[in-house]
């Protein structure tokens, strides 16, 4: 009978005994909990669990080639998240660590829309629970706002699954077409996971408020159940590589001024997502294979990042490049993983980003796509400037900011290791790691002249970012926060609402209406919820202009390059 449960039900069943539990029996009892997961991925392929309900089935389990990979790699980042919140004796957020990755799971394994919508949402209602869990003021706002957007993304879903099942008399979760309303707006409720353009805002709006274990968590699972849903349903649908060429693009400069570097890296996210998303619309079994391998690679170096960054904030008490600096004396193991994460997006020979990423770009240049490729390769250089160098430079080196503090914990220092490790066995052994890619693959990623042009494009990024520090060219690092599409409901949408109340106030007290009146405390709970206090809104302007028009001459140097 537990051989047709489907992975991740015992994590998310089991969380709700850890509040019971004591602390050091507890983390035992959580990676007991994740390997008994991990076990049933050895059920094979094929639909293990179905539920009927209504005369309705649920497709509870279904395990195919396209699942496999997110399966392995989310086990992964649970286990090490996991010893990486070790040091913290609090059952909440691990409870919502193990219910949160089990309800992902859960999701992959998801064979009709309904099935899918029910953990859809527990991955939401999960995941709140680590923003809240850093305790401050802008963390709870930050969750309101989040869960607003996460249940709104499965309204849509639910809308879709159901407009879906009364069109087609099933609701497979499956390959669709957005050619219809129920296909539309299944696509809209996973862009929305996906952060596509516009609707971005949410993921640098939230994750950086979260605790250093929780921002861990977080970067692993939801979006990248977004790219699975895109992958399964929508490959091949064109407007996606456009829509990915976007995301890759526009997060790029924001993050270029942006001075929190967990914000930072939540851009970068935001611009890695795009990679991905493109390989989706191209929908060709070489791009999907890619897409899958740089969900899979992403999900370890990026969570390698933050856990780097989580050390610092644990240990610092911020994560603001204004604030930091010189902090490799003290800090040398969490520096080295930090820059190996680094050396790992930026998509450096022998690592695993550049196994990943090469996949998408070879299926871009199969498919001729030349401009989209080119694109892409600008993109890439962005991704060396706002990760691959300013989060270790303004971290641990840059000037001298006056910390002092100590190394990471151990539990820290094993996860951050066990994470950069996968990153090296990932880049140095590719053989191994496509073997579990959705489709059979005979790719060979060290051809020469792919690896001869990578390393040019990082060459000429980096000579690019020497330049900008050395003449004083590169955006300050200043005390603000910027605003790109959340500003439409941190800003504009509260200030709108809170107007429309306030004239509510003033039509209750001309004509007496009392029912009215209780605007006034509604005003004061909104105004507390929506608003952030003392922000100051930085924009992307003439630093930015400098920056773009520099990665420009870049770019066209690569493509000069290419020609010749």
């Amino acid at each position: 009978m537990i051989n047709s449960l489907p992975p991740g039900l015992v994590m998310f069943v089991g969380a709700f005994l850890i509040p019971f539990i004591p602390y050091m029996t507890r983390q035992i009892y959580m990676i007991f909990l994740v390997i008994v997961s991990a076990f049933s991925l050895l059920n094979g392929f094929g639909t293990h669990l179905i539920l009927n309900v209504l005369n309705y089935d649920f497709i509870i389990y279904h395990s195919d080639n396209l699942t496999l990979p997110f399966a392995i790699v989310f086990h992964i980042a649970a286990f090490i998240t996991i010893i990486y919140g070790m040091h913290k004796n609090d059952w909440k957020e691990s409870t919502a660590v193990i219910s949160y990755a089990g309800a992902a799971i859960c999701a992959l394994h998801a064979g009709d829309l309904f099935t899918l919508f029910f953990w859809w949402e527990a991955t939401a209602f999960t995941s709140v629970f680590l923003i809240i869990g850093s305790n401050s003021k802008r963390a709870y706002k930050a969750a309101f706002r989040y869960i607003v957007i996460q249940v709104g993304s499965g309204m849509f879903l639910l809308a879709g699954a159901v407009m879906f099942l009364h069109s087609n008399g099933n609701a497979l979760f499956d390959s669709m077409s957005i050619d219809n309303t129920s296909g539309l707006l299944i696509f809209l409720a996973f862009g929305i996971k996906a952060a596509f353009p516009f609707l971005n805002g949410w993921l640098q709006d939230t994750y950086p408020e979260a605790s250093e274990v929780g921002t861990v968590a977080l970067s692993s699972f939801t979006t990248k159940l977004a790219i699975y849903a895109l992958a399964r349903s929508f490959a091949g649908t064109e407007i996606l590589i456009y829509i990915g060429v976007l995301m890759t693009f526009f997060p790029i400069f924001f993050a270029v001024i942006e001075n929190d570097l967990r914000r930072v890296l939540a851009y970068s996210l935001n611009n890695q997502l795009g990679f991905m998303v493109v390989a989706v619309g191209i929908g060709s079994e070489l791009a999907i294979n890619g897409a899958v391998a740089h969900a899979f690679a992403h999900i370890i170096y990026k969570g390698l990042l933050f856990m780097s960054m989580g050390a610092v904030l644990y240990r610092v008490g911020t994560c603001k490049a204004s604030e930091l600096g010189g902090l490799f004396k003290f800090m040398p193991i969490t520096a080295i993983c930090s820059i190996i994460g680094a050396i790992s997006i930026s998509a450096f020979p022998l690592f695993s980003g550049f196994v990943a990423k090469s996949l998408i770009m070879s299926s871009l240049g199969y498919e001729g796509l030349s401009f989209i490729y080119f694109m892409l390769l600008f993109a890439s250089a962005g991704v060396l400037h706002h990760s691959g160098i300013k989060i270790p430079f303004f971290a641990f080196f840059a000037h001298d900011s006056g910390h002092k503090p100590k190394e990471a914990p151990l539990n820290m220092i094993i996860a951050m290791g066990i994470g950069s490790v996968l990153c090296i066995l990932i880049g140095i052994f590719p053989s191994f790691f496509y073997q579990i890619l959705p489709y059979s693959i005979d790719y060979q990623p060290y051809d020469f002249s792919h690896v001869l042009s990578q390393l040019q494009l990082l060459t000429f990024a980096a000579f690019a970012f020497i330049c900008l520090w050395h003449f004083k060219i590169y955006p300050p690092e200043l005390n603000s926060t910027v605003l790109n599409s959340d500003w439409f409901y941190r800003r504009m949408f509260p200030s709108v609402m809170l107007h429309l109340i306030s004239g509510m106030r003033a039509l209750s007290d001309k004509f007496n209406l009392s029912f009215l009146r209780n605007f006034n405390t509604f005003k004061t709970y909104f105004n507390d919820i929506m608003f952030e206090d003392k922000i100051i809104d930085r924009e992307a302007g003439f630093d930015t202009q400098i920056i773009l028009q520099i990665f420009g001459v870049i770019l066209f140097i690569l493509i000069i390059l290419q020609v010749n």
